[in-house]
């Protein structure tokens, strides 16, 4: 089956956007994994192929501009013209304020801030151009709450924010760009959580699972949020309730 449009992930190779990938692999959609661990993204990419899935796995580090032009030209050439782009690839280091230098911050902003920056500047006029399009870019709720130990993440989460709500008045009205802000998933990247993290204490007393999170990004992908634009929608288990 020829499939009719294309939906891109970042960070795909394990934890969220591997599910992401999963949740969204369906007939008629292409799935086009992207990260930089290789081994891992082909080996996800090919469980979901095996399932039936359209899905392919490409190298991309979100923080190179290069690598988002290649992408492109490729979308663009295809047969499967793009209509949504999940910006889920993201870096998280815990330390004070005290202990974080310069570099970690900076680390913080070239995959948290400019991917997704790259990744809708690149992408967006493709979308636009091929007439609609949803973008879901994954924020926190570190973002929207203080957690010692979360200067840098925190700050780049709360420009993916600015810039959702940005986009999604730039592009419209052909083009949804939204933001969710999880609070506490398992996933790799959170095992080292510090002590009154960002998932510790929410009325639901645990993590959520990644399976848990990737509906509602297939929602704001999907025809079902077309009048959902500019939204920061919290998935926290009632993290910023308390």
């Amino acid at each position: 089956m020829r499939p009719e449009t294309s939906i891109v992930i970042t960070g795909a190779a394990r934890g969220q956007g591997a599910a992401h990938a999963a949740e969204l692999a369906r007939p008629g959609v292409r799935i086009i994994m992207t990260d930089v661990l290789d081994d891992d993204g082909e080996r996800a990419a090919a469980v979901l192929r095996a399932a039936g899935g359209d899905v392919v796995y490409r190298h991309l580090d979100v923080s190179d501009p290069a690598g988002w032009a290649a992408l492109a030209d490729e979308l663009r050439h295809g047969d499967a013209p793009v209509s949504g782009l999940v910006n889920n690839a993201g870096i998280l280091r815990h330390a004070s304020i005290a202990d974080t230098p310069l570099s970690v911050l900076e680390l913080h902003e070239r995959v948290n801030v400019h991917g997704p920056f790259l990744g809708m500047q690149a992408l967006g006029p493709l979308m636009a151009g091929a007439g609609r399009g949803s973008i879901v870019n994954v924020a926190s709720t570190a973002a929207l709450v203080g957690s010692a130990g979360y200067l840098a993440y925190s700050a780049s989460k709360a420009a993916v924010i600015g810039m959702t709500r940005v986009a999604a008045v730039e592009f419209a009205p052909v083009v949804r760009v939204n933001a969710i802000c999880p609070g506490g998933v398992a996933t790799p990247m959170n095992d080292d959580e510090p002590e009154g993290g960002s998932s510790t204490g929410t009325p639901l007393g645990r993590r959520a699972s990644v399976e848990e999170i990737s509906p509602l990004i297939a929602f704001l992908l999907s025809e079902r949020s077309s009048f959902v634009t500019g939204s920061i929608l919290t998935i926290d288990g009632g993290l910023t309730a308390v």
